[in-house]
């Protein structure tokens, strides 16, 4: 699956960028015909906490699946997401 990493106003690092790779991809394993996932990482306001914001968008045949999720790390956020999206994978197969 083609995932594409958009940092607004900022350069996600290699590590980050592998870390939001190696969690997109479980997703691919959970359903098969997925086209393509976006990611956006946003900072919200740098000297508060919990101020990283990550919408996944994961592409599929008829609709596509969304999520924002709002941590104190990028890291945190992506996982929240990606076990949002989980249950909207089960949601979409079951449909």
């Amino acid at each position: 699956m083609n995932t594409i990493i958009n940092a607004v106003k900022f350069k996600a690092d290699e590590k980050l960028e592998k870390f939001i790779n190696d969690k997109v991809g479980k997703l691919d394993r959970m359903i098969d015909n997925a086209l393509g996932c976006e990611v956006t990482l946003k900072v919200d306001k740098p000297e508060s906490d919990n101020n990283k914001i990550v919408d996944i968008r994961l592409n599929v045949p008829g609709k596509d699946l969304f999520v924002t999720k709002q941590a104190d790390t990028f890291e945190q956020a992506v996982a929240d997401g990606i076990d949002t999206l989980k249950v909207q994978i089960e949601k979409y197969k079951n449909a």
